[in-house]
C-alpha cells in the first residue's frame, strides 16, 4: 500500500509492481493527475527507458510520498512518469 494524502486530505492506496531492474521508483502521471497528488519540480531532468530499452519521457518532477508495506513505513520522492496503466513501480535493489 502506498499512501500519500491528496489536496482533499485522503490516503490512497495503489497497487505496486517490485521491480529488481529499475533504479528509481516511479508513479504513473495520470494517476498523478486523477488522483492531485501534489508534486514538485526538480533541478534536473533524467530519461526514463522502458524494459524493452525504448524511450520513455524525461522525469521532471516527483511526488513526495510515505510508503507504507507491511508495517514498514518510509518517505520516497517518486519520479513521475508514464506507467502505461501500472500505479507504481517500487525499484528494488
Amino acid at each position: 500500500m502506498c499512501k500519500q494524502k491528496t489536496k482533499n486530505g485522503k490516503n490512497l492506496k495503489v497497487k505496486a509492481l517490485v521491480d529488481s531492474g529499475c533504479t528509481h521508483t516511479g508513479i504513473d502521471e495520470q494517476l498523478v493527475k486523477n488522483k492531485r497528488i501534489q508534486t514538485k519540480s526538480i533541478d534536473f531532468s533524467f530519461e526514463v527507458f522502458n524494459a524493452d530499452g525504448t524511450k520513455n519521457r524525461e522525469v521532471t518532477k516527483v511526488a513526495p510520498l510515505e510508503i507504507e508495506i507491511n508495517g514498514h513505513k518510509e518517505t520516497l520522492e517518486v519520479a513521475v512518469t508514464d506507467l502505461d496503466r501500472t500505479d507504481m513501480f517500487l525499484g528494488h535493489d
